[in-house]
């Protein structure tokens, strides 16, 4: 089921664009302004949010600035009264995804949520999850929980490639050969240096760890 977020001050309005979605099949979420909607999202996970510019308390470019400070990927949808191009220009500029004015065409507004929600899913496709981590290809940026960091290139091929394969043993050479290249003249024994380097950045980590399988190589396993 995919989940939507409607924060929208003007609850007539608002239950307009509930209706719609619901017909169409999405779990929807509502939300009289950017606070209330911040506290949702904090509660559950929202696949695409529909905002409004002029709300109380926090308004649509602020809720929008707050969620991408945070690295929320979500696709985000500005509905607004403010047709000026330097208001649609201050929406992309805060991080949403798409821009339309009211009164917007319910039957145009269900097409734009299914194109972000397709380019979203396509996006996903290069993220792992393992638990409550994610390794985003796109970016080489690890997440988990309160930690984030981005991490080299080699090093984060390599973990990816572990947890990619759960319990599954890598030989060193192996490790070389997939992401150093078969024509590498690095000594294998680099793995183990970077190996060592993802073990110290990972450190506060409990999700999963990577073994040493004495003669063998390396095995990530997940912490259940």
């Amino acid at each position: 089921m995919v989940n939507i977020l409607i924060a929208e001050d003007n609850p007539d309005y608002r239950n307009l664009i509930k209706i719609h979605l619901k017909r169409t099949g999405y779990q929807v979420f509502e939300a009289g302004d950017g606070t209330e909607a911040l506290e949702i999202l904090a509660q559950t996970p929202i696949h695409l949010l529909i905002a409004d510019i002029m709300m109380p308390n926090m308004d649509g470019f602020e809720l929008t600035a707050q969620i991408r400070s945070v690295n929320y990927t979500l696709p985000v949808l500005i509905i607004s009264a403010k047709s000026q191009l330097d208001d649609k220009r201050e929406g992309f500029k805060n991080g949403a995804d798409d821009y339309m004015i009211k009164p917007i065409d319910m039957d145009e507004m269900l097409l734009r949520v299914e194109a972000l929600l397709r380019r979203a899913r396509m996006s996903e496709e290069s993220i792992l999850t393992v638990g409550d981590c994610t390794l985003d290809e796109n970016t080489l940026i690890f997440s988990c929980q309160d930690t984030q960091m981005e991490l080299r290139q080699k090093e984060f091929y390599l973990l990816h490639k572990l947890l990619s394969y759960p319990d599954k043993i890598f030989t060193r050479q192996t490790l070389m050969d997939e992401i150093w290249g078969f024509d590498s003249e690095t000594d294998p024994r680099t793995v183990d240096v970077h190996i060592k380097r993802l073990r110290e950045k990972l450190s506060a980590v409990n999700d999963f760890e990577i073994q040493t399988i004495r003669g063998l190589g390396y095995k990530a396993v997940i912490n259940k």
